[in-house]
């Protein structure tokens, strides 16, 4: 969706009537054949389709219509309702388990009666007019429920071209059609032949042919249902109102009707409707669905809010900041439906493959059923039956349904799970180049450590009391916004310390600030500052900044100027020790990537003391440090033409350069907009755990996707020849084929288990 004033650059089509890989070649194809459409991925799981635009888009018209024309139906999804969206799912559901009861209840009694002398003890089942009876009841099975495949057959051959309704078709025709002439040929002789037929009827297995079809279609869409449930949930977590504060009395409104700027109340039980920021109350809030964190956050006022999330025992009220489309939750989904319509270059083979599968296969089984019948000709043996046989079989059995299956029932299990736990991964292609990660670089501050100094040490110098210390660096950096400045009033503020006020104020930009408190001038900051303006170290002195840049800790030295002093002289007064304190779990998740067989390193922009003693901390053996922006990247770019696989780790602005060169990005969730923007890889907590957790599901999911095309390659290069030369029944095939569509779904169904272990 675009805001007045934007172009459109993408949309989002639900694709009905697709059911195999071929589908999904032939819709891509009339996507992009349309006039400014650069690109289109269409995700047989979901059955939709991801159209991105030129400069100029086309209408949606264009789009829908070009879809029509290769045999399929679209809608724009932005025209369907999130309340409405699984009403044609159940309903397509409803119907398909429909024609599945008919056609068993009508299927079971004829296999019965043919099958019933291959059950020890029980004779052969025969009777008057008993073909008569199959032709009856296979008749509607034929036409009705099979309907599906054969107007899907019927559309796709309008249009000079095959799919999986095509193989279906074909099969149970020939079988039905020829069974047909069989019976009412007889008819005429039929009293005469007493109970037994001259020619065999094909009438149960083409019976159960449909039959098992359609049981493996409704299993089929069973399970892409549940891969597809964790999306669902996350869409279920947006309360339909929200109780807000208008003209001094609470009222109920539509969730649609709430403004930025609201006051929303919150009791406890509820979830939250929309983010925000608490102004008053004190809850604890369950953010486990958006985040993956199981205990309860405790929320006071100045902490944020997240729309979906549950309120458990306190009652509170915030201001909404953000709603609609601009909500976190709404942009999980978002990059969740991008993900899952997304395809990972690894299914690139199979849809080279699916383009020509179909013709290729009728060629195939036409061919098998053209030997059979010369060699029964040539044996004087039978003909028709061996080739029909042949013919029949593998049609049946060759359904690329699991082959198109294999990679996006894969990617939409394994980025609905990490969302799940809070990691949002953006496609197929971050899937597959998390496969190939070798180097792990991480940032320092915000990634690493909290990204938020605090003051940790204050030395006196001489005789100045420590609060006088603080008092004095306080009142000079109550002007400066750089981070040890906060860090330095931050402390004041929890002492409830009040500052002086500060005159002929100055900031040195990367030394520190200087100015006039109470008449005296004082600077504070680094030792170039105070060597500049003339101090001297005394080696007690640096011998406790050398410990604290050991420690992992900044130096900041306060220090008074010398009046009327020719050159230029301070006089040292205490240092105050600075420190990014180390993120709960950054040593964990460093050990563990080297478990995966990764290279750790840190490259930072902090001076090089402080990194090495926090590299040292948590066992990363390669450091750079005191690096620009621009610089990063270039470290990523020498690693990459080194042959690394690099994965970057990062948070702010400045790593977004980063991020966009290295084969993986990933951005902590608390940090920058534009980070976010620059990775494949989101973690919405600033846990560094969840680095560990982020690669090992992508690289579960890749391995799941791997497993899936090996099985869906290696069922129909085995499965073809053995029906081609007649070693398989027709039933059987019916049933591997459906059931090697389930297994593939089954088996991507159990990232869903995935775990934060692994």
């Amino acid at each position: 969706m675009t805001t007045p004033g934007q172009q459109q650059t993408s949309c989002l089509l639900m694709v009905q009537g697709m059911h195999c890989a071929s589908c999904v070649s032939r819709v891509e194809q009339a996507l992009k054949s349309v006039p400014g459409v650069a690109d289109a991925s269409v995700n047989l799981a979901l059955g939709q389709a991801q159209v991105h635009f030129r400069d100029r888009p086309p209408s949606l018209e264009q789009l829908t219509e070009a879809v029509a024309r290769a045999g399929y139906s679209a809608t724009p999804v932005s025209e369907i309702k999130p309340t409405k969206a699984a009403a044609p799912q159940d309903s397509s559901l409803a119907a398909l388990r429909q024609r599945f009861v008919v056609a068993a209840v009508l299927t079971v009694p004829v296999f019965f009666i043919t099958m019933a002398h291959l059950i020890p003890g029980l004779p052969e089942i025969t009777f008057p007019y008993r073909d008569l009876l199959f032709l009856a009841l296979a008749t509607p099975v034929q036409f009705w429920c099979g309907w599906p495949f054969l107007s899907g057959a019927f559309r796709i051959l309008l249009r000079g071209s095959a799919d999986m309704n095509t193989l279906i078709a074909l099969g149970t025709l020939s079988a039905y059609g020829y069974s047909a002439v069989v019976t009412l040929g007889q008819l005429n002789g039929y009293h005469e032949l007493g109970n037994h037929l001259v020619s065999p009827v094909w009438f149960e297995a083409q019976m159960v042919i449909i039959t098992l079809v359609l049981a493996g279609r409704l299993l089929e869409e069973r399970a892409k249902a549940r891969a597809s449930e964790a999306i669902r949930g996350l869409m279920a977590l947006q309360p339909p109102t929200a109780r807000v504060v208008r003209e001094g009395r609470e009222i109920e409104i539509p969730l649609e009707q709430v403004a930025v700027g609201d006051l929303v109340s919150i009791r406890p039980g509820e979830r939250i409707p929309t983010d925000g920021v608490v102004t008053e109350g004190q809850s604890a809030v369950d953010e486990s669905l958006l985040t993956g964190e199981a205990m309860p956050v405790t929320k006071r006022p100045g902490d944020r809010v997240f729309g979906g999330t549950l309120n458990t025992t306190g009652a509170f009220r915030f201001q909404a900041e953000k709603i609609g489309q601009e909500t976190l939750l709404a942009q999980i989904v978002a990059l969740v439906h991008q993900a899952q319509t997304s395809k990972a270059p690894v299914e690139r083979l199979a849809d080279r493959v699916s383009a020509v599968f179909v013709p290729v296969v009728v060629v195939i089984a036409a061919g098998a059923a053209l030997a059979w019948f010369t060699v029964g000709q040539l044996t004087g043996t039978s003909a028709w039956e061996p080739a029909l046989h042949a013919f029949v079989t593998t049609l049946i059995i060759a359904c690329p349904c699991a082959l198109g299956l294999a990679t996006p029932t894969a990617i939409l299990v394994g980025t609905g799970r990490g969302a799940q736990l809070g990691i949002l991964i953006r496609g197929g292609e971050a899937l597959e180049a998390a496969g190939r990660i070798n180097l792990v670089i991480l940032d320092k501050t915000g990634t690493l450590t909290l990204g938020k100094p605090t003051v940790t040490a204050i030395v006196p110098l001489d005789q100045t009391p420590t609060r006088e210390l603080l008092r004095l660096a306080a009142s000079l950096e109550q002007r400066s916004e750089h981070p040890l400045a906060v860090a330095i009033l931050e402390r004041a503020r929890n002492e409830q310390m009040a500052v002086e006020p500060v005159e002929d104020f100055e900031a040195v930009p990367g030394f520190g600030v200087r100015g006039r408190v109470r008449g005296r001038r004082y600077l504070v900051g680094n030792v170039a500052l105070v060597m500049d303006q003339g101090g001297t170290l005394e080696p007690s002195v640096q011998q406790t900044l050398d410990q604290f840049a050991a420690d992992g800790r900044t130096p900041v030295l306060l220090a008074e100027e010398v009046q009327d002093s020719t050159p230029p002289a301070v006089k040292l007064l205490g240092v105050i020790a600075v420190a990014d304190p180390i993120r709960e779990g950054s040593q964990e998740a460093v050990a563990n990537l080297k478990e995966m067989g990764l290279e750790v390193w840190l490259v930072t922009g902090d001076h090089p003391g402080t990194a090495e003693a926090v590299a040292k901390r948590l066992g990363i053996g390669q450091v750079v440090a005191g690096v620009l922006p621009g610089r990063k990247a270039e470290i990523v770019r020498q690693a990459q033409q080194k042959g690394k696989k690099v994965a970057m780790v990062g948070d702010g602005i400045n790593d977004a350069p980063a991020l966009a060169q290295a084969d993986l990005g990933i951005a902590i969730g608390a940090g920058a907009d534009v980070a976010l923007e620059a990775s494949d890889i989101t973690l919405v907590r600033s846990d560094p755990r969840d680095i560990v957790v982020a690669l090992k599901l992508a690289r579960r999911t890749l391995w799941t996707i791997r497993q899936n095309l090996f099985f869906a390659f290696v069922y129909n290069c085995l499965a073809i020849p053995l029906a081609a030369m007649n070693l398989v029944n027709p039933m059987i095939g019916s049933a591997a084929m459906a059931l090697s569509s389930v297994s593939v779904v089954t088996n991507s169904l159990r990232l869903r288990h995935f775990g934060k272990s692994g």
